[in-house]
C-alpha cells in the first residue's frame, strides 16, 4: 500500500534544504531536540527519527552529551567490487539470514530522490532488516529501491534476491556501485537491534549501486557492529 511521506522524513527533507542554503554550515551545532520539536510542531520522538536519518547519510553527527552537529565531510577510500552480505557470509562458511523490521512503499526523501534520479511523482520501496551471521546480529540495512522497478515481484523476492530477480527476470544487467565508509556511534534503537551498548563503535557504509547501463537502482545505508565486521581494501 502506497503511503504518504512521513512527517519525519518532511522534517528530514527541511533540514537538510537548510543545510544546503547555508542556514547551518559545517560544525554548527544544531537547536536541541526539544527546541526542534517545537519549531517543527511534532513530538520528540518524531524529531529523533528525523534527525537520526540524517545522521544515518552521514550528514550530521550526534555527540553523546554534547548535542547535533552538521557532520563534516569525511576522507573516502575506493572499495573494489560491490558488498554482498550473503556472499560475504557464505565465503567465510557461516549462515545468513535476515529480518525484516519494515516493508513499505512511500514517497521519496530528498536524498533518496537525488540518489535514485527519481521524479517527484515517482514512490520508492524502503526496506529494513537485521542481518545475522550464525544467527548473531551484524548489521542494520536500509535500502531504498524505485518502486517501477519492482512493483510486479512478491515480498521473497525481493527481500531474498534482489539482484537475481531484477537480472533473471527483468532482464537487467547489474553494473558498477560506489561505496563509501565511516564510522560512527550506535544510537538507542540501532543498539536494540544489533544487540550492543548505546554508544559502541559501528562502521557505516553507504552503497548506491547501478545497471550496466547507469540507471541507479538501490540505494543501501547499512550499521556494522564495529567489532564483529571489518572490510578491507584491495589495490
Amino acid at each position: 500500500m502506497v503511503s504518504n511521506l512521513p512527517i519525519y522524513i518532511q522534517i528530514h527533507d527541511k533540514i537538510k534544504e537548510d543545510i544546503e542554503k547555508g542556514v547551518w554550515t559545517i560544525g554548527d551545532r544544531l537547536p536541541s531536540e526539544r527546541e526542534l520539536a517545537i519549531h517543527f510542531n511534532v513530538s520528540r520522538m518524531t524529531l529523533r527519527q528525523a534527525i537520526q536519518t540524517l545522521a544515518d547519510e552521514g550528514i550530521l553527527e550526534r555527540k553523546i552529551g554534547s548535542g547535533t552537529y552538521v557532520a563534516r565531510k569525511k576522507v573516502q577510500e575506493k572499495m573494489t567490487g560491490t558488498t554482498s552480505f550473503t556472499d560475504i557470509m557464505i565465503s567465510q562458511n557461516k549462515q545468513p539470514s535476515s529480518r525484516t523490521v519494515s516493508y513499505f512503499v512511500a514517497k521519496p526523501s530528498s536524498s533518496e530522490m537525488e540518489k535514485l534520479s527519481l521524479k517527484e511523482n515517482e514512490y520508492i520501496l524502503r526496506m529494513e532488516r537485521i542481518r545475522f551471521a550464525d544467527g548473531i546480529p551484524i548489521c542494520f540495512e536500509v535500502a531504498s529501491i524505485p518502486y517501477s522497478l519492482i512493483d510486479q515481484y512478491s515480498k521473497s523476492e525481493i527481500s531474498n534476491s534482489l539482484y537475481k530477480t531484477l537480472e533473471e527476470k527483468g532482464g537487467n544487467k547489474i553494473g558498477h556501485a560506489n561505496q563509501t565508509i565511516s564510522a560512527m556511534l550506535a544510537s538507542e534503537q540501532i543498539a536494540e537491534y544489533l544487540e550492543v551498548k548505546r554508544g559502541d563503535a559501528i562502521l557505516r557504509l553507504s552503497q548506491l549501486s547501478y545497471f550496466e547501463d547507469g540507471t541507479p537502482f538501490e540505494y543501501v545505508r547499512t550499521q556494522y557492529v564495529g567489532n564483529r565486521f571489518e572490510f578491507y581494501l584491495e589495490k
